[in-house]
């Protein structure tokens, strides 16, 4: 065990780098080019837990989640309407390009972006979200492009160094989007000052003042740094594909020193997670998984557990199979020990960032998921309270989109299957037991053994025979769990139809 939570020595960090800053900004972002997936919030989480960090020690903090929606539209996702008319699109800002749903009037971008954002408040994560597309409008980085152009030879040696080919002669570190068509398929002609000179394939020609018209945008590997200048950015986590040797990180630190004058934000990569059992997350190819559907299946607090229980540079799979009943009860047994004072420094942390609300004093109350899955499938969900109620959904969900057959019954109406001589007089022992008197799960679980040692008849031989009455399968629940959430009165009515 570590002696600090990964998100707190962090926190430290950021502080001892930048003591007497009045208020930190931690970022992160993405590109909406396709539906947002759950590999995606993989970035935001990490923020999150630092922003977090940073705050119970007592300090001020700014969370920013840019929208790169000023971005070009690269390839067509598959997964939106009729994908083959957006082709028509390509090399557009995003911000630019007509909605893919009928139901909203937004342009491209925002129905990805509302989507996640939605998603997001669901588990209590509320940055400051900042279109691209607006700031690069309003002519918010002018002072900055400026900066950039007239040092473009300082940044290609800096570009190049890491490159098998280097830059053409008549690299720009800008794309221009025509005003007529709207594209980036644009040359530059002549730059000076703030006046740029281009034409573009469309056949239109042009020239503009980027102080007073919005059409530059900023190279990726160059406008990552400008925006921690513009921003005072602390801290942003990123992807593996941003981490290696040369990668994106690596050029903009250099770029954020060199050209900017300003130090880079301290940096953590996270590793990616995938689906158990699934190809990798893909938004262009429309292997897709969101946080919503994510969400359906874990309450928000056990999916903050997964994030935070994990440092960020450990890949991991998000499981949708019987590991999902393992993870509630790894969370539960948490919370066990936090309220119950037995929890190391780690496992509090972990417990208290996992919550989407501040830590109460009383130990929620709430029934294992295991335990409902049972209660759900024999109908007795009526006198839960609020807490296993909003459980109950997810377990609901999980066992209609999800779960194994083996998870899956229903209490028998009439008895289908012959009875060998010994399971019917074991379950008809069972039934005058269940007539006397009432049970604990315990008490009844020992009683099954006290029948099988009367009887003579084989533990499994008789719990096989009760599964096969009760459900119509050869295994199940808890049998004691089973009997009493199903209501024993139910279980001997339908024991009576023995002969």
């Amino acid at each position: 065990m570590e002696k600090f939570f990964w998100a707190d020595a962090i926190a430290e960090k950021i502080i001892k780098e930048k003591p007497n800053k009045r208020q930190y900004v931690c970022a992160s972002g993405i590109t909406p080019s396709g539906t947002i997936h759950i590999g995606n919030f993989r970035e935001v989480i990490t923020t999150e837990l630092v922003v977090k960090a940073l705050k119970d020690k007592g300090k001020k903090v700014r969370f920013i989640y840019s929208w790169d929606d000023y971005d070009r539209l690269r390839r067509v996702p598959v997964n939106i309407p009729n994908p083959k008319s957006y082709e028509k699109y390509l090399g557009m800002p995003l911000s630019e390009i007509p909605s893919p749903s009928k139901k909203r009037k937004n342009n491209y971008a925002e129905v990805f972006e509302k989507q996640f954002e939605n998603s997001l408040k669901k588990v209590n994560i509320k940055p400051k979200f900042i279109k691209q597309s607006e700031m690069y409008k309003k002519c918010k980085y002018a002072k900055l492009i400026k900066i950039t152009l007239d040092k473009k030879e300082e940044i290609k040696e800096i570009l190049n160094k890491y490159r098998k080919e280097s830059l053409r002669k008549d690299w720009y570190p800008i794309e221009i989007y025509c005003e007529k068509c709207k594209k980036d398929t644009t040359n530059i002609l002549n730059y000076k000052e703030y006046e740029i000179e281009y034409e573009c394939k469309c056949g239109f020609k042009g020239k503009f003042d980027f102080r007073k018209k919005g059409f530059v945008k900023l190279k990726w590997r160059v406008d990552w740094p400008m925006r921690w200048s513009y921003e005072k950015v602390d801290f942003e986590p990123g992807g593996i594909d941003h981490s290696v040797y040369g990668g994106s990180y690596m050029t903009g630190k250099e770029i954020a020193k060199k050209i900017y004058n300003y130090e880079p934000p301290l940096y953590v990569f996270y590793d990616w997670i995938k689906i158990k059992g699934g190809k990798e997350f893909s938004s262009s190819k429309g292997n897709i998984l969101t946080l919503d559907d994510v969400e359906e299946i874990y309450e928000p607090e056990v999916l903050r557990y997964i994030f935070a229980s994990t440092r960020p540079n450990r890949g991991f799979q998000i499981s949708f199979d019987n590991d999902v009943i393992k993870i509630y009860e790894e969370y539960d047994a948490l919370e066990k020990k936090y309220y119950e004072n037995k929890a190391s420094s780690q496992e509090k942390r972990i417990y208290e960032l996992s919550q989407i609300k501040k830590v109460s004093k009383k130990k929620p109350s709430r029934i294992s998921f295991r335990h409902l899955i049972t209660i759900i499938q024999t109908g007795k969900t009526k006198n839960l309270n609020l807490e296993s109620k909003k459980r109950a959904k997810k377990v609901s969900k999980w066992l209609e989109k999800y779960a194994p057959e083996d998870f899956k019954f229903q209490i028998q109406e009439e008895i289908n299957i012959k009875l060998n001589e010994k399971e019917r007089e074991a379950l008809v022992e069972l039934k005058e037991r269940l007539k006397k008197r009432d049970f604990t799960e315990e008490q009844l679980f020992n009683e099954f053994y006290n029948i099988c040692n009367k009887l003579g008849i084989k533990n499994t031989e008789f719990f096989n025979a009760a599964y096969k009455v009760i459900i119509g399968k050869n295994k199940g629940p808890r049998l004691a769990t089973l009997i009493l959430t199903a209501g024993k009165d139910k279980i001997i009515k339908l024991l009576e139809k023995i002969k």
